[in-house]
């Protein structure tokens, strides 16, 4: 982890639904104006937020791209849209939880004016998260969390087939495969039975969505190796995902290539703040 510098610039982005945010957006307005660090509220915020009349403190309509920092009102989702934005670049994302679970997180609603505080003065450190890339008929994309592969639910069971470094494993039927980085381990791939793995262990996991198998296992993947997957079906599609997101169909017999890529997502972390602390607060006690 780095220590930052207080920023001079921060960014807001909210929740999809950002009811319940409005009083955390005027407070987060007024300590910037005190801090005399500009606040940047970009256009889409400004029409969700509904802040045609103006907000005090706040530059409406500004542009989000090179800020210092950017905080985050709202739940894992929102917080890894603006991981993807700023991947690659040196702007770490500071999100408080307005929504579920909130697993990446790093301070409370309740804590809200420590937080804020906390975020102006530069008082929190900066966790490098890896993230997976996958070459795709429209593009690569990135994921923060994960990868998955989805069967639509109006058609057969899936067949997926997946090699690494070129070496086949496997050919399975299921309803979908996932393919998750540390972050994401915690999410989708927990739910089916993968290993959660700690932040900072490289690598990344491949785990089955309701395999009709009893051998499938899910698999650690070393984090220079590439995994190839493939649509095994004769006829029908498979959904393509990235951190929850419809990106594109897997026609019958095409495959992608997933990579890991160390690093390229910058996660601010309260100091002291744990992965395993999350666990526990979040999941509950792995045993008693």
């Amino acid at each position: 982890m780095s220590a930052p510098t207080p920023p001079r610039s921060i960014v807001l982005f909210t929740r999809r639904n950002p009811e319940g945010t409005a009083d955390a957006v005027r407070r987060l307005a007024e300590m910037c104006a005190e801090a005399n660090v500009e606040l940047r509220i970009p256009t889409e915020e400004v029409q969700k937020l509904g802040l045609s009349s103006g907000l005090s403190g706040a530059a409406l309509g500004a542009d989000p791209d090179d800020p210092d920092l950017a905080v985050v009102l709202g739940g894992d989702g929102t917080i890894l849209t603006a991981l993807r934005r700023y991947a690659g670049r040196d702007v770490p994302v500071f999100a408080m939880n307005f929504g579920e679970i909130g697993f990446l997180a790093t301070v409370e609603r309740d804590g809200l004016d420590a937080g804020f505080a906390r975020a102006l003065a530069g008082d929190f450190e900066v966790l490098a998260l890896p993230a997976l890339s996958v070459a795709t008929s429209s593009g690569d994309r990135l994921a923060v969390n994960d990868i998955s592969f989805h069967r639509r639910q109006d058609l057969r069971v899936g067949e997926l087939g997946y090699s690494v470094v070129g070496e086949e494993l496997g050919d399975v039927r299921c309803d979908g495969l996932v393919v998750a980085t540390p972050a994401g381990s915690t999410g989708y791939n927990l739910a089916n039975g993968g290993p959660g793995r700690a932040w900072g262990v490289s690598g990344y996991v491949v785990s089955f969505i309701a395999p009709h198998t009893l051998t499938a296992r899910a698999l650690v993947v070393a984090p220079n190796d590439v995994l190839q997957v493939v649509n095994r079906s004769q006829s029908d599609p498979v959904d393509l995902t990235t951190d929850g997101r419809l990106v594109c169909t897997l026609e019958p017999r095409e495959r992608v290539e997933v990579s890991f890529r160390e690093g390229l997502a910058r996660l601010a972390q309260v100091p002291g703040a744990t992965f395993y602390n999350r666990m526990r607060e979040k999941f509950g006690r792995l045993s008693y």
